[in-house]
């Protein structure tokens, strides 16, 4: 295996956690080479981790859009149960309490927008900034 390989492999394997002492003998590479490469690599090292463990969490779990929507889901299905439902002799509390963990799931993925504000010192110096370049664009 070629130095390169081997560097890549090293850098593959420290990312998935191995020890230098079990690469060290997968490689056939001295341990002090290794640790060197690891400060050489350090950036390459958590870069390839980062994308791993992203990997492993869109292999687990739902992205935010994918909850949401079968969250939203979820409660239309109890919603549309509960309509069906006598209330006074059905007992419900399991559904109701599953509808408010559903809205309360749905509530902690809720996207918070900001909108720009203008103050109006912003808006004055807008103007001024805008009838400066309207006297330049006349002078010309």
């Amino acid at each position: 295996m070629k130095e390169n390989d081997k560097k890549h492999h090293f850098i593959e394997l420290r990312a998935q956690g191995f020890s230098f002492d079990k690469i060290a003998n997968k490689l056939g590479i001295a341990k002090s080479t290794l640790i060197q490469w690891s400060k050489e690599f350090e950036t390459e090292i958590a870069n390839l981790k980062a994308i791993e463990m992203e990997a492993l969490f869109e292999k687990y779990f739902m992205s935010k859009k994918a909850r949401i929507e079968l969250f939203g889901e979820q409660i239309i299905g109890i919603k549309k149960e509960l309509e069906k439902r006598d209330f006074s002799d059905i007992p419900s509390e399991k559904l109701v309490d599953l509808l408010l963990k559903y809205i309360s799931q749905l509530k902690e993925d809720e996207t918070k927008m900001d909108f720009a504000r203008w103050e109006k010192q912003d808006i004055l110096e807008s103007i001024n900034n805008f009838d400066k370049k309207l006297v330049t664009w006349r002078a010309h």
